[in-house]
C-alpha cells in the first residue's frame, strides 16, 4: 500500500489527524489535492484552497467530499497502475 492509499483509508475511516500527519509527506501534485480534499473534511476551506491550487486543481470546481474522495482514488489508481 502506497503513502497516499494509506491517508485515503484513515480518511475514509474518519481518522483525521492521522491521514493530516501523514499526507504532510507527500510532495506530490496528488498529495496536495489529497491534502486539500482532508482540509474540506475539516472545514478549513483557506487552507483547502491553497493545497488545491498546489495541485493544480480548481478548488471552486470541486465536488461534494465523497465526490472527491472517489475522484482522487480514480486518479490514485490510475498512476499506481502506470508505474
Amino acid at each position: 500500500m502506497t503513502p497516499l492509499h494509506e491517508v485515503l483509508v484513515l480518511t475514509r475511516s474518519g481518522r483525521w489527524d492521522e491521514a493530516h500527519n501523514l499526507v504532510q509527506n507527500e510532495d506530490s501534485p496528488l498529495g496536495a489535492w489529497l491534502h486539500g480534499i482532508l482540509h474540506t473534511q475539516e472545514g478549513d476551506l483557506e487552507d483547502a484552497e491553497y493545497w488545491y491550487g498546489q495541485a493544480n486543481r480548481h478548488f471552486r470546481q470541486r465536488g461534494t467530499l465523497d465526490e472527491e474522495l472517489a475522484r482522487f482514488e480514480a486518479e490514485l489508481q490510475k498512476t499506481t497502475n502506470t508505474s
